[in-house]
Order: C-alpha cells, then structure tokens, then sequence
C-alpha cells in the first residue's frame, strides 16, 4: 500500500527583493513553496493587477511563477547555487486573475555539477493544466560563487541545511 506524499512547508530567506518570492517587495508576488513528494509546489492567486489582458493573467507572470518554482524545486532538492540557462514556456489555457492556481516544480534529469532539467505545470483547482515549462538550470561551479553577495550566499547556505533537516 502507497503511503500519500507529506506536504512540508519550505523556509525562504527573510528580507530580499526578489519579484517573486521576496518579503519586503510591496508589488511582488511573496511565493510561499512547500514540497509534496518529488514536487516543489506554490499555491498563487494573482489578481486585477496582473492582467494582460481583460481578466486574463499577464503571459510574462506566467513564466515568472514556472521559472521561480522549478527553481525552488532545485534548491529544496539539489540545494546548489545556479542560474535558469533557458526556458520553454507552453500556454496552453487562458490564465484568470482571482483563481486559486498551484504551480509544480520537478526535476527531470540531472547532469551532476553541471546542470539539470526540471519541468513546471501550472493547474487550476480541477487539476487542468494551464501551462507548463522546461528548463534548464545551470549549476554554478566553485570558482563562480565570489560574485555572490555574501549575505546571500549565507542565507542560501542556511536554507540549504533546513532543506536537509526537512527532506533527508
């Protein structure tokens, strides 16, 4: 018998800027992540300010949710430092403003120390898929990490560890 998969909230570092998952950004999206699994997952609801288009959602916030939620997924399961090397976007249903949607991160393939492939969906409450993604995630080597600023790469590093306490 199959055990159902344990939602775990992740932590996220406090005081950053970043679009979105920042806390102190006013007019950002503040994901929140949990893992479910194998999946990373973000549960959104965007509102009258992210349109596109009437009450559809703005296409670019579309891949901002994917692209940060597949890379959530890396840090909670690969927790190394990297950047989004590329990403292919699929829209495949019109996205509505004021409607619970879930965002799901996985990671496809793994290229040890160099890169890995992870896949994004973003649903609605039925589960229908809205989009989905696939990038590629280029790990940073060693040499690379100087350009980090230092309170950063702290605070990553702290949430690395949480990760390993929470995930194994």
């Amino acid at each position: 018998m199959e055990t159902e998969p344990v939602r775990i909230e992740l932590p996220k570092p406090q005081g950053y800027r970043c679009f979105a998952c920042g806390t102190i950004n006013p007019m950002g999206l503040n994901m929140s992540f949990y893992s479910l699994g194998q999946t990373v997952r973000s549960d959104v609801t965007l509102g009258e300010f992210h349109v596109g288009w009437e009450n559809i959602a703005h296409g670019g916030l579309i891949s901002t949710i994917l692209d940060e939620t597949m890379a959530w997924a890396v840090i909670a399961f690969k927790r190394v430092f990297f950047v989004t090397r590329s990403m292919e976007i699929r829209y495949l249903r019109p996205v509505l403003v004021n409607v619970p949607l879930t965002a799901i991160g996985e990671i496809e393939a793994d290229t040890p120390g160099k890169s890995c492939v992870v896949k994004g969906a973003l649903v609605d409450a039925e589960g229908t898929k809205l989009a989905s993604a696939v990038a590629e995630m280029s790990i940073l080597p060693e040499k690379r990490l100087h350009m980090l600023p230092p309170k950063y790469k702290g605070d990553m590093e702290i949430i690395f560890g949480q990760m390993i306490a929470l995930l194994g």
